[in-house]
């Protein structure tokens, strides 16, 4: 059996964590996507609101689903980011949305700035 695979915005993460019921269909049964920029603003967070511990437990945890990405990566993210400048999206929003598309993959968040986009999994 194929396992359904989603890239994880940081937004995934953090509701995840926190225990958002609507997320529970994303913690068991599903394949992660995501990359270490992700981690990076994930663990900054953390580190911010819970603390160190908290921040390394889900940097270990989740590490092991980063995926590389490349200068072709950039470059149309960077163009997708142009083209929607009026949503003031992230950098790393916007690589791991190129990526999630490039892999034919759903891009899961609860961001509000991708809620109308293709290829979005929107979740609250």
């Amino acid at each position: 059996m194929e396992l359904n695979t989603f890239f994880f915005d940081t937004y995934a993460f953090y509701e995840i964590i926190k225990g958002n019921s609507n997320y529970r269909p994303y913690s068991k049964g599903i394949a992660i996507i995501t990359t270490k920029l992700n981690l990076m603003e994930l663990y900054y967070g953390l580190l911010s609101n819970y603390g160190i511990e908290t921040a390394e437990k889900h940097f270990q945890r989740f590490s092991k689903f980063c995926v590389e990405f490349t200068d072709e990566n950039i470059k149309n993210a960077m163009q997708f980011k142009a083209k929607n400048k009026e949503k003031k999206l992230s950098y790393i929003d916007c690589i791991g949305y190129i990526i999630a598309i490039e892999k034919n993959i759903p891009f899961l968040t609860g961001d509000k700035q991708f809620k109308l986009l293709g290829n979005v999994e929107f979740v609250k």
